[in-house]
């Protein structure tokens, strides 16, 4: 906070610090939202390459580990052990993402770090959680989609289960309920004085994520997984069409009120009158009905068909090619890339609420390996 401006707002998270065991996606982009909000985190690598994603993926390293620092540390080491404890004894969040019991064997689980730092938030990451008969099984993204439900119903809808979404939704979805978990953990700890241990499972945090489909196939007596799978995969007026550029849009008419406005703004007869104005009597027609808008599409390039639909008022968006993000207005408009590399192919986002105090400049870079040693060595503390 800037001694000049009386007024100014310190980031959100501004005194707080992390440690940092986590490697590869999940924890890394966690604790990389931490320092967007202001926190000071420190970077735990074990030696001698540091993080596995420095050689696996290092475009995925320099994402998820910006503003951050680093310490080359050996945990089965007795003296790195001692290193990590010291900076313990400053720090308000602990995270790491091993599988269940490598914290024990370190002589640091929950229980020996809770006694010796009662304020500490320790947060552990891993694929099912701390216990249950897979806590021990080694996963990625895909297998907690399949053991949430999600995979069953993802792909198409006369396939197999495929992982057709473009994203690591586990790991992003189980990083996020680490954000939001470690920040109410926070703020009960300014009434009650305590930390607390906190195990999120990214199978876990899939499953809670189900629940909107859960209710929805209750309600709909959605028994069985075909039944399922067509109700989440086929719906009437909603998907991704080709124009005739070969571009595509997306359109999601769903309330009667919208597909009103669709029937009004395209040909789409025979269904742009009774029966077809409610959406009980859209859904069993959905696969015609959008055979019907694809024809309907395929007869316009897709920025005019775009405007069209914009101009009607129906929830539509064209398809951005990931290129193409950069560069568009909505994002620009509103700031959403990382000054750092706003002018790059592909621009890194920024942390997607601002917030009073947070920095206009952004995280800055991933760190060097080891860097707040050598910070230390300069005589500045690291800091």
């Amino acid at each position: 906070m800037s001694a000049a401006d009386p007024t100014a707002v310190a980031p959100p998270l501004d005194g707080v610090t992390v440690i940092d065991l986590s490697e590869l996606l999940p924890g890394p982009f966690f604790t990389q939202n931490l320092a967007e909000l202001g926190a000071r985190v420190i970077k735990i690598e074990r030696p001698p390459h540091g993080d596995n994603a420095r050689r696996m993926g290092p475009g995925v390293f320099e994402a998820v580990n910006r503003g951050k620092q680093s310490l080359l540390v050996d945990l089965k080491e007795e003296a790195g052990r001692r290193e990590v404890l010291a900076l313990l004894d400053e720090a308000d969040v602990l995270v790491e993402s091993y599988r269940p019991g490598v914290m024990a064997r370190l002589g640091l689980d929950a229980a020996t770090l809770q006694a010796r730092f009662p304020r500490l938030v320790h947060v552990s990451l891993s694929g099912y959680g701390q216990q249950g008969p897979w806590a021990q099984l080694p996963g990625h993204d895909i297998n907690y989609l399949a053991a949430c439900g999600a995979l069953a119903v993802s792909g198409e809808q006369r396939g197999g289960p495929a992982q057709s979404f473009g994203l690591p939704l586990a790991d992003l979805c189980g990083a996020m309920y680490a954000l939001s978990a470690t920040l109410a953990a926070l703020l009960q700890r300014e009434r009650s004085g305590r930390g607390q241990y906190l195990d999120v499972a990214l199978a876990d945090s899939a499953l809670h994520w189900m629940n909107a489909r859960f209710g929805a196939w209750r309600e709909a007596g959605a028994g069985s997984l075909a039944e399922q799978r067509e109700a989440t995969l086929v719906k009437p007026a909603y998907g991704a069409f080709r124009c005739s550029d070969g571009e595509y849009l997306s359109v999601a008419a769903l309330e009667d009120h919208f597909w009103k406005r669709l029937c009004e703004a395209l040909p789409m007869a025979p269904f742009d009158g009774e029966p077809w104005r409610g959406i009980a009597a859209r859904k069993p027609a959905a696969a015609a009905i959008n055979a019907r808008l694809a024809e309907a599409l395929a007869a316009y390039e897709r920025d005019r068909a775009f405007a069209l639909l914009a101009r009607a008022d129906v929830p539509v968006a064209p398809v951005v090619a990931p290129n193409d993000v950069g560069a568009l207005a909505q994002f620009r408009e509103r700031d959403r890339f990382d000054p750092g590399s706003a002018d790059a192919p592909l621009p890194l986002a920024r942390f997607p609420v601002p917030l009073e105090g947070m920095s206009a400049m952004g995280p800055g870079r991933a760190p060097a390996l080891d860097s707040a040693r050598r910070q230390q060595g300069r005589g500045d503390g690291g800091r």
